[in-house]
């Protein structure tokens, strides 16, 4: 099974959407749990019950991040350049969170005392709740472009050095998008709480998740509005074949309401973002409703399409730059080579079912619902 360069660049571009996705519904939602903690939890014996319905998943979820890192150094190597180059910091900030949730779910029972135990869950909901809004934090931004630019040689530059660096990237729209992908993750863990956990503890759930779910949909359609005032970039070529810098050597162009041009141009993308909207407004009714299984799709599919609107709004760019329109990175100039593209592929057919089937066996595996009487706390 042999693909054009161009097919592959497309290929890849939705592969990673892909793992992003899965990589938000999943490790996402025990994220979104471990951050429940204490609103859903009144005491450490309910808490550890709503541990106990991610502990057996949540190592298996974090595959989802690791795959997508993984792809977007081997698929997109310009990205994870410039993107490392001055988002440096804040992702040190995300990973130290990840690593405090190992440490917090393993060392929680190591103490007898209830202090202990809520030190260690407070750790959790902390290292739980900064990757949420870190990650919202960072679609707001790629939708307004980073300040970078590319020199003669393909050296990534950014604006400032530290908390210089890092105190742009929290401004107002993009700390709007990321309180969106706080709430939105709320809801969808309060989904999986719902199923999984006995209805004394998930009552409490199930009325966080009719608020953050009407929370998730107002705040979404004032991002959009916010968002039609942005410019966006339209690239009208490419550097010339055989060019040693091909990433200034094309040519950009900022055009007024410019992230709003496909759904324009092609008015059936609109479906993308209602569907993201309509997804969480059912999810809400559902969990009004108290029917967890179709409220556990409706916020999948909200999630799922409210990262396809930015992909689509974005597109063909994957990094665009307000420094520099020029240095904006593409799906067409920022891909590895045809050969690695196929070689990737072939892996990717081979090993993306087989995680999946294992991540399925495992929740199928652990299934059953839990309880302070059937989860006894450690003393």
């Amino acid at each position: 099974m042999l693909f054009d360069y161009t097919t592959l660049q497309v290929i890849w571009w939705i592969l990673i959407g892909v793992l992003l996705i899965g990589f938000a519904l999943t490790n996402g939602m025990d994220m979104a749990v471990s951050a429940l903690l204490f609103p859903v939890g009144k005491n450490s014996a309910e808490r550890k019950v709503l541990i106990s319905t991610i502990v057996p998943h949540w190592d298996g979820n974090q595959v989802w991040l690791i795959t997508a890192g993984g792809a977007i150094f081997a698929a997109w190597p310009e990205v994870y350049a410039a993107s490392f180059s001055g988002l440096y910091w804040a992702m040190l900030l995300v990973l130290f969170a990840i690593w405090l949730r190992p440490l917090a779910f393993d060392y929680r029972n190591h103490g007898e005392t209830e202090i202990w135990k809520k030190r260690w869950d407070i750790a959790l909901s902390v290292g739980s709740l900064i990757p949420m809004l870190i990650f919202g934090v960072a679609f707001g931004n790629l939708l307004q472009g980073l300040p970078f630019y590319a020199d003669e040689n393909m050296r990534w530059h950014y604006d400032g050095y530290f908390l210089s660096a890092l105190l742009p990237l929290l401004n107002p729209f993009a700390l709007l998008c990321g309180v969106i992908s706080v709430l939105m993750l709320i809801t969808h863990g309060c989904m999986w709480i719902m199923l999984r956990v006995d209805e004394s503890i998930s009552l409490r759930a199930r009325k966080i998740a009719v608020i953050s779910a009407l929370l998730t949909v107002v705040l979404f359609v004032v991002a959009g509005l916010w968002s039609y005032n942005f410019n966006g970039y339209v690239l009208n070529s490419l550097a010339p074949s055989g060019a040693f810098n091909t990433i200034t050597g094309k040519s950009v162009s900022v055009v007024e309401h410019g992230l709003f041009l496909h759904y324009v141009n092609y008015p059936v993308t609109v479906v993308v973002p209602a569907l993201a909207g309509f997804g969480m407004l059912f999810a809400g009714i559902f969990a009004f409703k108290g029917n967890a299984v179709k409220g556990i799709i409706a916020s999948s599919v909200g999630i799922a399409f409210t990262i396809i609107t930015a992909g689509a709004a974005l597109f063909p760019f994957i990094l665009p730059s307000s420094k520099d329109v020029n240095s904006s990175l593409t799906i067409w100039d920022a891909t590895s080579s045809h050969f690695t593209l196929q070689v990737m592929l072939y892996a990717v057919i081979v090993f993306v079912p087989l995680a999946l089937a294992y991540t399925i066996w495992a929740y199928y595996r652990m299934w059953g619902k839990a309880s302070v009487d059937t989860v006894k706390e450690d003393h």
